[in-house]
């Protein structure tokens, strides 16, 4: 046998954001695929969306449509998304309505149709929608059927020089027994699902030939600009590792510092817990003021207080969050928690991240996180979170985050989840004192590093969380009822003194 030449197919972006990267790298040029999924979830907007993107002079796009709604009233509803581009309508784009044609001579006599004006143009793009919203399998009009209608049209499909798309109403259960899959060489299937009073839709690619794609379900959104696809957190790669720890950096106060042995190590991920007024956010504006004090840019993700309120409100100590920003040194993200998924959450820190160059992100708080994500989300929070987390310190990222908690290490041997895979834990408590409310902390974990175990006074003031020295004369701080030494010694005494003597 000859030496065999390996064939080069050309991969076409979609100009979907996120989609090309789902695909591995595109859409295969001159393949055959299906866009299949239930009525509602997009399947005409993305056939749209694809048509425009890959249509032009060179390779033009013909568009049929066999539904049962006029082509008039089809174009009016996606000309309002931002990738309709009239002008080239009639041009690069040109579209043909079959839905009379079917009605009065049949599939056979669509089928020929198509044939005809694929021959006629030579079109690089063809699209097909969507013949099942009017026919059921094994229904007919004249002589062929829906089933056989679907297989000759696919094979017709494959033969053309063309990249082609036929989109379409399926049931998962035609995977195995529908031979128009077999033949199609990529396979789209979008569905929504609805949990409680929330939507999330969702995106596999059950099949795309000669390319590896990604696995699993990716998350997407129909907006004005069209779809948009969130992929599938990435997994480190066996190449892909988190650089060593090594570099410290400040947390902003000298104090706390101190106790971590000089601060945190750079690609960390720190927790800070506590219950509400503790000083979290406090002390995380003063981690991120740190930051840009040596030229680390610093993105926080706020799910607790609006971005406004927040900047007054740390002004007051001497932190012009506005004025970083204006510098490119500070972004503030304010998620729009309707329906939001862990994937999407992602892909925006990690573009404000790539957009300032951050070496910072703060998360502030896990539990307004949680309750932000779409429900479909929360039962795997924790997981998710760990991989969200991990592909950000990959980077060389410090990741900050905070916990609104009470129980949070209260007793040896006490974990939070989220404190199981941290490299480093702060916690901060509030405890009563004859009338006055206290604030103490402590550091009880620092991984690779010796730190200190002392439970420190603190206090709120105008430079920020300002901590003290080791509080001392108390015990049983970190559980529900700390008790004064001195007091307790006192009540003990008097106790003895007090008790007759025996006879």
């Amino acid at each position: 046998m000859g030496d065999w030449e390996r064939a080069t197919i050309a991969r076409l972006s979609t100009r979907v954001p996120g989609l090309d990267e789902v695909l591995g790298g595109g859409v295969p040029e001159y393949s055959f695929n299906l866009i299949a999924g239930g009525p509602g979830v997009g399947k005409t907007v993305l056939a749209h969306q694809l048509m425009f993107a890959l249509a032009s002079e060179e390779r033009p796009a013909l568009y049929f449509t066999i539904l049962g709604e006029p082509l008039l009233k089809m174009l009016r509803y996606q000309q309002q998304f931002d990738f309709f581009d009239p002008a080239e309508i009639g041009g690069a784009v040109r579209f043909a309505n079959l839905s009379e044609e079917l009605v009065k001579s049949g599939l056979g006599k669509v089928l020929e149709s198509i044939v005809r004006e694929v021959e006629e143009v030579s079109p690089g793009v063809v699209v097909v929608d969507s013949l099942r919203t009017m026919l059921t399998p094994g229904q007919g009009t004249g002589q062929t059927t829906l089933q056989g209608f679907v297989q000759h049209l696919a094979l017709h499909l494959t033969s053309w020089q063309a990249t082609t798309f036929m989109a379409g109403e399926y049931h998962q259960s035609e995977l195995r027994d529908n031979p128009v899959f077999s033949v199609a060489d990529g396979v789209l299937w979008l569905f929504q699902a609805v949990d409680r009073s929330s939507v999330v839709r969702r995106l596999q690619v059950i099949k795309m030939r000669g390319q590896e794609h990604m696995l699993g379900l990716h998350n997407y959104r129909i907006t004005d600009a069209g779809i948009r696809v969130f992929p599938l957190m990435p997994e480190r790669t066996e190449g892909q590792r988190r650089p060593q720890p090594g570099t410290r950096i400040s947390t902003g106060s000298p104090e706390l510092d101190e106790m971590l042995d000089g601060g945190v190590y750079t690609a960390d991920a720190v927790l800070v817990a506590g219950p509400a007024g503790a000083g979290k956010t406090t002390l995380s504006t003063q981690f991120i003021a740190a930051g840009i004090a040596v030229g680390e840019p610093s993105v926080m993700v706020s799910f607790e207080e609006h971005p406004q309120d927040c900047q007054l409100r740390v002004r007051t100590l001497g932190i012009d969050l506005t004025e970083m920003a204006h510098c490119d040194q500070f972004k503030m993200i304010y998620p729009d928690p309707l329906h939001l998924s862990m994937d999407e959450m992602l892909l925006e820190i990690r573009e404000a991240v790539a957009q300032l160059q951050a070496k910072r992100v703060v998360i502030d708080l896990l539990s307004g996180f949680e309750l932000a994500v779409a429900p479909a989300f929360r039962r795997d929070f924790n997981a998710l979170l760990h991989r969200m987390v991990g592909s950000l310190t990959v980077l060389g990222i410090t990741v900050w985050m905070t916990l609104e908690s009470n129980d949070i290490y209260t007793s040896p041997g006490d974990a939070h989840p989220f404190g199981l895979w941290t490299d480093a834990v702060i916690v901060l408590r509030s405890f009563e004192h004859d009338g006055e409310l206290r604030r103490v902390l402590l550091v009880p974990k620092m991984r690779g590093s010796r730190h200190s175990r002392e439970l420190r006074e603190c206090q709120i003031t105008a430079e920020g969380l300002q901590v003290g020295k080791r509080l001392t004369g108390y015990r049983g701080i970190l559980s529900s009822a700390p008790q004064c030494i001195a007091a307790s010694r006192t009540e003990a005494g008097q106790g003895t003194r007090n008790k007759p003597r025996s006879q």
